[in-house]
């Protein structure tokens, strides 16, 4: 019987009952795993062979030591910044996400994000409800110029629906593909994607390498009147240089799901103040929480967990790193 800490919010019960059926006995605190301080979460992993990992517990290098029984440490999404890798890794663990669970959530997340931004929605209805009915002229999607920084799963899935506005698609990432190049995108540089782009959407992780990806210097390259999109991670824009954007009316608005100040607890004035601008349309790091995503989600990582725990394979997508074989997968 292996024992199995559960702290995510939302874990359904057809996914507990999975792990159950796979020989976990399951560890379920009575706090939510936001009101779990980092003592009570060691206590709790002193009996644990894995944990499955919501959106708000940090694991840091002490954490990891803390624990010498627990030796998978799996993230229910797929952001993994808030978790020490290489800790996991040279301490002998195994790291992994749920892959493939919540890109399409996100991904029509980021199209309502641009289409209400675009469109002005926010400023139309407040005027609304103080009883002025004026029209404020607005802007398409149609066929505009369309940034994508990175091209992962959720990338992928986001070029997918824009496909039907007719835009012109220009991506940044790592690795292009060969074949995405031959289906009308064009792969380019940060730089030129960031000058030609009417809308900038961000999908890629958050590392030390990314972080302040799109700081104050290539928010001034983007276009008058362009829009910033991130439904990724915060940290990886600069949020007080995009204060400072949009006050100043550089950018005509942007739409946020992430925020610095959600890890950072100095900087959410700066995400309160870009949520109080009008051009702004905000969400509290709620894409990738539909019913259906958490659903895929949690079946995704309950399968994961219990694979890793028999000693059988797993989607090589949802493995970040395995030191256990003292392979590092990043």
């Amino acid at each position: 019987m292996y024992r199995v800490l559960v702290t995510p919010p939302n874990m359904d019960v057809a996914s507990l009952d999975l792990l159950r059926a796979q020989g976990c006995d399951l560890i379920l605190p009575d706090k939510a795993e936001s009101d779990l301080t980092t003592a009570e979460l060691a206590s709790l992993l002193q009996e644990a062979d894995a944990w499955i990992i919501g959106p708000s517990a940090h694991v840091t290098r002490d954490l990891v030591a803390s624990a010498p029984n627990c030796q998978i440490f799996a993230r229910r999404g797929v952001g993994y910044d808030r978790l020490d890798i290489t800790a996991i890794h040279e301490l002998g663990r195994v790291a992994a996400i749920a892959t493939g669970g919540n890109d399409a959530s996100v991904a029509d997340s980021t199209i309502g994000l641009i289409l209400a931004v675009c469109r002005r929605m926010r400023e139309h209805q407040q005027a609304m409800l103080l009883g002025d009915w004026s029209i404020r002229v607005s802007s398409d999607l149609y066929r505009k110029t369309v940034g994508i920084i990175g091209m992962g799963r959720t990338g992928r899935a986001v070029l997918q629906r824009l496909k039907g506005f007719e835009v012109r698609i220009l991506a940044t990432t790592p690795r292009p593909d060969a074949q995405l190049a031959q289906e009308s995108i064009t792969f380019t540089d940060l730089a030129t994607l960031l000058r030609e782009s009417d809308i900038v959407t961000i999908h890629a992780p958050l590392t030390q390498s990314t972080h302040h990806l799109i700081g104050r210097a290539e928010l001034a390259a983007m276009k008058q009147g362009a829009v910033l999109i991130n439904t990724a991670r915060g940290g990886l824009v600069d949020d007080e240089a995009l204060l400072e954007a949009l006050t100043r009316g550089h950018l005509a608005g942007a739409g946020l799901d992430v925020y610095e100040g959600e890890s950072e607890i100095a900087k959410k004035p700066i995400a309160q103040a870009l949520l109080n601008l009008p051009q702004v349309v905000g969400t509290p790091h709620a894409a990738a929480s539909t019913r259906e995503g958490l659903a895929r989600t949690n079946h995704i990582i309950a399968q994961v967990v219990a694979a890793l725990l028999k000693g059988e394979p797993v989607p090589q997508d949802c493995l970040v790193t395995d030191g256990r074989n003292n392979h590092h997968s990043i």
